[in-house]
């Protein structure tokens, strides 16, 4: 049973979190076990903004001993660890921050993890590496690809960052987007609401009741004036919806003087004519997962999100007549109480019947697969229904596509190449050191007296991928002097903004909340700008 409190406690240490993902999307984070390759700073920043937020448990794999130059940059080594094991060094005082998560650490290299116990990592929801060589990375991504475990890949050079998520399939139900429209139906009203809207009779309505009808029915009977006076269409151009203002306007009552009344109601009406008056049809996006195959084609190993959205397909070609599920909420409004939870009441019932109707479709589909019924709870039924407007499915390459010959993204590269400044020239310059790394066994300019050395043997290594890749594109040799400069450092700064930026990421991933990037993101501290590239 849990403790008297408790609960409060946690919502207070929580708030903000909350009311971002909600207590599920916190759920999912609390049973969420993380691991991070390698303690570096940028290891440790991303840990921090994963275990304030309370994820459930982390586990640090690294072999290093802690150096000089780790606690240099990292806050979460000090000079007493200098000697001791980098991983239980972090682990340590990465728990301070938050009680209730667990710490782990694993005082082995990645390296020897995979020649010895490969299976080790399909424990995790999700893997972080962080500073690793290539030889290792790509091996790495391979058993994670096949074990369908995502992976997000970490780096800070110097003053560049990059982010590279590897994941074969991503939905999400909560994409939380920007500047929604309201689910209003005005143009194609239900029956429910065509009968609440004909209630109303403005013509003969004493003043209070007037100046307290919801905007939303005086749009919906305005509407039906301008439908059976001006057009069959609803007013789409400026000139059109201007001239339903005033078709609104003219509703507005007159005193005994002939001035227009004070009427807030009208005046929202006539504010909201540009958001009331969209058209209800299905996004581009959730046609594309109607017909997407694995959609059309559902088997008994079909995740609960494809069931969902055939149940939803479904619904939409018979109950919903070719619309999706009504959303059931209203904006908040000038009305009276009385008049405002009736409306509200309609379009919740409406949703609830939706719901219903939908949740029918998935019981159908669920015996047909041979699936127990309780394997899709309620919970998850409403929430997609709900947001079946907002859906999202996030598809990234695997990492071997990206480094093949035959398979890396070439066209992307070179349309990018138009800027000789865009970021994707850092990404260039990444994938050249690592050639350095691969040819000479360490990163160009690690010491002051190896930078002029170094420059040409970089530029070489650049030309080397450019040829083998078939890039006819000019890298400024500047890129190539400031690679050479930063040294394969890791500066806090930097680590710090990757490590935000990665925890975002990670949360969203593990919530099935907002929309990861597809699939590499850069960025650039010396013109403080970034860019995602799909590669």
């Amino acid at each position: 049973m849990a403790q008297p409190g408790r609960a409060s406690l946690k919502e207070q240490r929580y708030d903000r979190q909350l009311r971002l993902w909600g207590d599920h999307g916190q759920e999912a984070l609390e049973a969420a076990h993380v691991c991070v390759i390698n303690a570096t700073a940028t290891g440790t920043e991303i840990l921090k903004n994963l275990v304030l937020p309370g994820i459930g448990s982390f586990t640090i794999v690294d072999g290093n001993r802690v150096s000089e130059e780790d606690v240099g940059n990292n806050f979460f080594l000090q000079k007493s660890h200098i000697g001791q094991n980098r991983a239980q060094s972090a682990t340590e005082l990465l728990q301070e921050l938050n009680n209730d998560v667990s710490g782990n650490f694993v005082e082995e290299s990645p390296e020897k993890l995979l020649d010895s116990d490969p299976a080790f990592f399909n424990r995790f929801n999700l893997v972080v590496t962080t500073q690793l060589p290539e030889s290792t990375l790509l091996r790495l991504a391979e058993l994670l690809w096949n074990s369908n475990i995502p992976l997000l890949v970490c780096r800070t050079y110097g003053l560049v960052g990059y982010m590279r998520v590897i994941i074969k399939e991503h939905p999400v139900v909560e994409s939380h987007p920007d500047n929604t429209l309201e689910d209003l139906r005005l143009d194609k009203p239900f029956p429910e609401l065509r009968e609440h809207i004909q209630s109303y009779d403005l013509d003969h309505m004493d003043k209070k009741d007037h100046s307290h009808t919801p905007w939303i029915v005086i749009v919906a009977k305005y509407l039906t004036k301008w439908f059976n006076e001006k057009s069959d269409k609803l007013p789409k151009s400026y000139k059109e919806k201007e001239a339903f203002r005033q078709l609104i306007r003219q509703g507005i009552l007159k005193n005994e003087n002939g001035t227009l009344e004070d009427e807030e109601n009208f005046e929202e009406a006539i504010k909201n004519v540009n958001t009331a008056l969209n058209t209800t049809e299905i996004p581009r996006c959730i046609e594309e997962i109607f017909n997407d195959d694995c959609c059309i084609n559902l088997t008994e190993q079909s995740p609960s999100f494809w069931i969902l959205a055939r149940a939803v397909k479904e619904f939409v070609a018979n109950e919903g007549q070719g619309s999706l599920p009504v959303r059931g909420t209203i904006p908040d409004m000038i009305a009276d109480s009385n008049k405002f939870i009736k409306l509200q009441n309609v379009y919740r019932e409406k949703a609830k019947k939706d719901i219903a109707a939908v949740g029918n479709h998935v019981a159908k589909l669920l015996q047909s697969l041979g699936k127990a019924p309780e394997s899709i709870s309620e919970r998850e039924l409403k929430l997609l229904c709900n947001n079946s407007a907002f859906l999202r499915v996030v598809r990234c390459r695997s990492l071997s596509e990206e480094y093949g010959l035959n398979t890396f993204n070439k066209d992307e590269i070179i349309s990018h190449m138009d800027n000789p400044d865009s970021e994707i020239v850092l990404y260039l310059m990444l994938r050249a050191v690592d050639r350095f790394y691969k040819q000479h066994g360490r990163y160009p300019g690690v010491y002051n007296y190896q930078v002029e050395d170094d420059i040409a043997k970089l530029k070489s290594c650049l030309t080397g991928f450019l040829q083998e890749h078939g890039l006819s594109v000019v890298v400024k040799d500047d890129y190539v002097h400031e690679f050479c400069r930063y040294g394969a450092a890791e500066p806090h700064a930097i680590a710090a903004f990757v490590g935000g930026a990665a925890a975002q990421e990670v949360i969203k991933v593990i919530t099935g909340q907002f929309v990861i990037f597809n699939n590499t993101y850069i960025y650039s501290g010396m013109s403080q700008t970034s860019a995602t590239f799909q590669l």
